[in-house]
């Protein structure tokens, strides 16, 4: 089956918060949105037609997770990462930042001190900030436009009441897809300091030729037991408002800790459609993500090179996985209020402060590219029209 992600579909009065939100929340009217990591491409079709087909039963119970549930993630995580995982792993959430206040809770007591590389997609912060633990940022460093890991700042950083790294892999926003020996170095420095892993690969399964994501967990059977493993159908194939993500985690204590966390804060059910969701995702959605990928990737590389060509003082960072870009615009020297005004007032163009992702962020601006490439085009537009004036200002 052929998809055309070129049809644009109109997501406005569906209570959508990329587009029926958007001037509320960035204050002038009608910016393009490009902000919120959600698609504006519809889902496969097997997973529209499995959740058609459920939703003519017409009654809508308590619903659990079957044998071919399970299969389906088993499945999918074997053949797309190479990882071969139990049954007895997997446990839900309602999503992949739920996940991670729940492991944060599980994991380590109040004043506990996490590690998060910024910047880094924000909800790490409130996730360790609102659990009352102590966050600690140590900062990627961008080496020409290039972002590594800092291990040195890292395990400088850690303290005697670290209990937690949260990792994000593949990385939003400077969209890294870490190497194998940049993951095994992490998980030394978290073994000899005893400090569990939280992995937040959600965007797993969006990555570009060339490149290939390993869950940490894979690596080692001692990262495997240290490790809790977050992903989710939601950023792969556009279901994110069906709230169902998973959690790995082989070693059976974490597992009875995350279940009681869970339990205790009254979370267990997993949403119908959700379950309905992720099964047909994960055991028919290969093809969709093929074709999408590379429509992902040409949005990437229209908006690359037309930056070159017009406004080379934005810089644009290699995108190695994930949908979103991340856009150094520091050589026009504004402050992030000043950004703010010419991007959303002035260009009225929906991008999402980078300086929320951490002060490394400042400057910089996170853009969703899961979009027909016709709101790519308008976006460019847009952005000329405004910054070739700012240059010669």
């Amino acid at each position: 089956m052929l998809y055309d992600f070129d049809k644009v579909v109109d997501r406005t009065g569906t209570n959508c918060i990329k587009w029926d939100f958007a001037d509320l929340f960035f204050g002038t009217k009608g910016p393009l949105p490009m902000w919120v990591a959600d698609m504006d491409f519809e889902a496969p079709k097997p997973v529209i037609e499995a959740i058609k087909k459920r939703a003519e039963h017409g009654v809508f119970g308590y619903t659990g997770r079957p044998d071919s549930y399970y299969d389906a993630v088993i499945g999918w995580l074997g053949k797309k990462a190479g990882w071969k995982i139990d049954r007895e792993w997997i446990d839900s959430a309602p999503g992949v930042v739920s996940a991670i206040h729940l492991s944060i809770m599980a994991l380590s007591h109040p004043g506990d001190s996490v590690i998060v590389q910024t910047p880094v997609y924000y909800p790490f912060f409130s996730a360790v900030k609102h659990t009352g633990r102590q966050l600690i940022k140590s900062s990627l460093k961008n080496v020409d436009g290039h972002y590594e890991m800092d291990l040195d700042d890292l395990e400088r950083k850690i303290d005697s009441r670290t209990r937690i790294m949260i990792l994000c892999s593949p990385h939003n926003p400077v969209s890294r897809v870490w190497k194998r020996d940049e993951l095994a170095k992490l998980g030394e420095i978290c073994s000899r300091s005893d400090i569990k892993i939280i992995s937040d690969e959600i965007h797993s399964d969006l990555v570009f030729d060339g490149y290939k994501h390993t869950p940490i967990a894979s690596l080692s059977e001692e990262f495997a037991m240290r490790t809790i493993t977050c992903i989710a159908p939601s950023k792969t194939f556009n279901l994110a408002g069906l709230s169902a993500a998973c959690v790995i985690i082989p070693e059976k204590k974490l597992m009875n800790e995350y279940k009681n966390m869970a339990s205790s804060a009254g979370i267990g059910l997993t949403n119908l459609f959700g379950v309905v969701a992720l099964e047909a995702a994960y055991s028919s959605g290969e093809e969709w993500l093929e074709q999408l990928l590379p429509y992902i990737r040409e949005n990437y590389n229209y908006m690359r090179d037309f930056l070159a060509e017009n406004l080379p003082e934005i810089v644009v960072t290699e995108l190695e996985g994930t949908y979103l870009a991340w856009l150094d615009f520091r050589q026009y020297g504004l402050s992030v209020e000043e950004l703010r005004d010419a991007l959303y007032t002035r260009a009225r163009v929906g991008f999402e402060d980078g300086s929320v992702f951490g002060e490394e962020g400042m400057g910089f601006m996170r853009v969703n590219l899961a979009c027909p490439r016709a709101i790519v085009k308008e976006a460019m537009t847009r952005l000329l029209g405004v910054f070739r004036d700012i240059r010669k200002e």
